[in-house]
């Protein structure tokens, strides 16, 4: 996407995120936020400054292999957990993954109600109490939308 600088009139190229950097990004949020790590705290284990992090966390600055293996070192999961659900960009004909088209489910989830609800949900024991919860989630947001 080229925009006008306004101060000398050239055009300037902005870099949109990689939608895999940007997944792997919100992964790492994910982990972060289960954990109640602070960007701070995260930032200071890895030696980076928390803006860093938000950056790594927004897919606006990519992450290394080697410093994707320390965050997982850090946060205590192995690497590929951060690219699972991961869109893929092989589908030709511009067609979408299943990962790709439940992309929404993974943003939720690094929302603070995202993480609230799960964790809340992880907390359950009871397999059966658990699936009961979800069915009343569910009944709930059909009579809200009114979908069937």
């Amino acid at each position: 996407m080229n925009v006008q600088n306004s101060a000398l009139g050239a055009p300037v190229e902005r870099k949109i995120p990689n939608p895999i950097d940007k997944h792997v990004g919100s992964r790492v949020r994910m982990r972060r936020m289960l954990l109640k790590v602070s960007q701070e705290r995260l930032g200071d284990a890895l030696g980076l400054t928390f803006q860093q992090i938000q950056k790594y966390e927004k897919g606006t600055n990519r992450i290394s292999a080697s410093r994707l293996q320390q965050i997982a070192k850090v946060l205590d999961v192995h690497v590929s957990f951060f690219f699972e659900g991961a869109p893929s960009g092989d589908m030709p004909d511009g067609r979408f993954s299943a990962a790709a088209s439940t992309a929404y489910v993974s943003d939720f989830l690094t929302t603070s109600e995202g993480v609230q609800l799960t964790k809340a949900l992880m907390r359950i024991k009871s397999d059966r109490v658990r699936r009961r919860v979800v069915e009343l989630v569910e009944a709930m947001a059909e009579d809200d939308d009114g979908s069937t």
